[in-house]
């Protein structure tokens, strides 16, 4: 795989990953979820994490730290996202903001630094 296509599929994540605060503070707004709770926990159903986990990328990039620390990452990432939805869905409103306003944001801060090195890299 050549890297612009990589730094494209990276771009799209960070998109993506940003949305997903909005998505979650309506989920807690509202009391519930666009997905359940389940469903947003789990990092192999968004489209980034079908790309990570499909065919498209090679062995080698898989095998390379990069892969392997986003790959990790963005598994703790949807952890602590599904956590917040199955909070909002039960309506523990104080509870999902803190979950938010902690381990959701640092979360989400070290999957968007390990994407934007990645892409620092691949940019080289």
């Amino acid at each position: 795989m050549n890297n612009d296509h990589l730094i494209r599929e990276i771009d799209a994540a960070l998109t993506a990953h940003a949305q997903w605060k909005h998505k979650l503070s309506n989920a807690i707004n509202i009391g519930q979820c666009e997905q359940g709770a389940d469903a947003i926990a789990c990092d192999d159903r968004c489209a980034f994490g079908q790309w990570l986990y499909g065919q498209t990328l090679d062995a080698g990039t898989k095998a390379r730290k990069p892969y392997q620390v986003t790959r990790r990452l963005h598994a703790d990432f949807h952890v602590s996202a599904g956590k917040i939805a199955k909070l909002a869905e039960q309506g523990e409103k104080a509870q999902a903001w803190a979950l938010m306003d902690s381990e959701y944001s640092y979360r989400s801060d070290k999957l968007n630094r390990a994407l934007q090195k990645w892409r620092g890299e691949l940019s080289r």
